[in-house]
């Protein structure tokens, strides 16, 4: 056998198939996203991420490796059906090296009986095991903190990671103002992204409907209703923040967890960053020096996210009543936040 003949026996498949062309190692992927903790959220967060093609690598990270091993095979599986050319996942944090977004989803669940205060401590432990590890591996990262009590959470964050403040951003209100578009579409008959409408403050009961900016097509509903949002309203327009608050509670009972609109509104966010879009999204940042607030707290309010982070703030025209709600909710964090040992 002649010696270039013998040398194709010995060749692998892929060496008789590719002729490799550069020499030098290709450099790492410069929109990788990673997603920490596989749970319900976790996952409709990475599903909605890959079918937006929104990351060139998607890398899970979580303690419970079966669930983790299985959800990362499961995605390989449908590879051929997306444009991500990579997926991994490990309980090691080096899986998560040079990521640009880092999407926070991990945490504990409360328990019956136990107290607000009991769960954001549990949850606290549990960040100051994954901060440090993230920080390690991907110091310029864009932290995205998902896990609840969100704008505590991201408070902790923004503590453990060192970062700028700009670098840590809390989901926030994202959703409920989503929630808050689609209810009052229902009333009116028009898509979503023609109701215009923010809920600031926390994420959760404290919420605050900014009832003096809603609009559609630049009409202003209080305009049109004077009494939109208080008691004295014949329409009730004030059900429909409730429902926003009472949306996640209803649709735990109804089916166990929320997840897809939550993933989705993850995507939304990550999508803005990775785009560098400038659109504004009413997400947690530190709102120490605005609207009153004097406490070192991280709330919602309407922000500007590009490919740095969370680049600038809205100033809203709040009303007293608004900004006196706004103000309430930063009271309501505090004291829960001042107990912690971080």
């Amino acid at each position: 056998m002649s010696s270039p003949a013998k040398l194709m026996c010995l060749m692998s498949t892929k060496e008789k198939l590719i002729t490799h062309v550069m020499k030098e190692e290709p450099i790492g992927c410069k929109n990788k996203v990673t997603v920490v903790g596989v749970g319900m959220v976790g996952m409709a967060a990475a599903f909605s991420l890959l079918l937006k093609d929104l990351c060139g690598e998607l890398a899970l990270v979580d303690v419970m490796e079966d669930k983790l091993k299985g959800e990362v095979m499961d995605l390989q599986h449908g590879a051929l059906f997306l444009k991500t050319q990579k997926i991994v996942a490990d309980k090691d944090y080096s899986v998560s090296a040079n990521s640009k977004v880092v999407v926070l989803t991990a945490g504990a669940r409360q328990r019956e009986g136990e107290s607000r205060l009991n769960l954001v401590q549990r949850n606290v432990d549990i960040f100051k095991f994954i901060i440090p590890n993230i920080v390690k591996h991907s110091p310029n990262c864009i932290l995205l903190v998902v896990s609840n009590p969100v704008d505590i959470l991201t408070y902790v964050a923004w503590k453990l990671s060192g970062f700028p403040r700009h670098r840590v951003i809390g989901s926030g209100t994202n959703l409920d103002s989503a929630r808050f578009r689609h209810l009052m579409g229902e009333r009116l008959n028009l898509h979503p992204s023609s109701c215009h409408g923010w809920i600031i403050g926390e994420h959760g009961d404290s919420s605050v409907p900014v009832w003096s900016s809603v609009n559609v097509a630049g009409v202003s509903l209080q305009g049109l209703n004077p009494q939109m949002g208080t008691d004295g309203d014949t329409e009730d327009w004030k059900q429909v923040h409730k429902s926003v608050v009472e949306g996640a509670y209803e649709v735990i009972k109804l089916k166990g967890y929320t997840s897809w609109a939550i993933g989705m509104s993850v995507a939304d966010l990550v999508e803005s960053i990775q785009k560098n879009m400038h659109k504004v999204h009413p997400v947690s940042t530190l709102v120490q020096g605005m609207h009153g607030v004097k406490d070192e707290v991280f709330l919602s309010v309407p922000c500007v996210l590009g490919n740095s982070g969370l680049t600038d703030v809205i100033k809203m025209n709040l009303k007293p009543d608004e900004e006196k709600q706004l103000m309430k909710s930063a009271e309501t964090l505090w004291g829960v936040q001042k107990e912690l040992t971080l």
